[in-house]
């Protein structure tokens, strides 16, 4: 009987001590959220004309270059367009550069609000 109990304490004990190895400290989740953040640091050089950063950090922000020089291109277009007083066709042309700004405009806030919320989401956060 007293092997028993001498056994079960010692199985305790040890329970115990995995269990304080696999709790998170502190430094494990500052080290943790460092390494979050070298993985998602992705170096893209990208220059965007219409936003506050000049540089990129995702992939996606290639697409919005690519809709930004659509963009630019419209805008020209509507210009010869007027130049031969094809005023239909420039408005039109203007009216989908509009279009295809405020698209991008609030697709660049909502994946920002996204990663905003993501950041609150992880443990240490600053």
């Amino acid at each position: 009987m007293i092997g028993s109990s001498w056994y079960c304490e010692r199985e305790r004990e040890s329970i115990e001590r995995e269990r304080e190895k696999e709790m998170i400290t502190r430094s494990n989740m500052a080290e943790q959220l460092r390494e979050y953040q070298i993985r998602s640091d992705h170096d893209w050089a990208t220059v965007s004309f219409f936003t506050s950063t000049p540089n990129s950090s995702s992939r996606v922000d290639v697409l919005f270059v690519i809709l930004e020089l659509l963009m630019f291109a419209l805008l020209v277009f509507s210009g010869v367009s007027l130049y031969f007083r094809y005023m239909r066709l420039a408005f039109l042309f203007i009216c989908a550069t509009t279009l295809i700004f405020v698209c991008t405009k609030i697709t660049k806030q909502v994946r920002q609000d996204r990663k905003i919320k993501r950041r609150m989401l992880l443990p240490l956060s600053m």
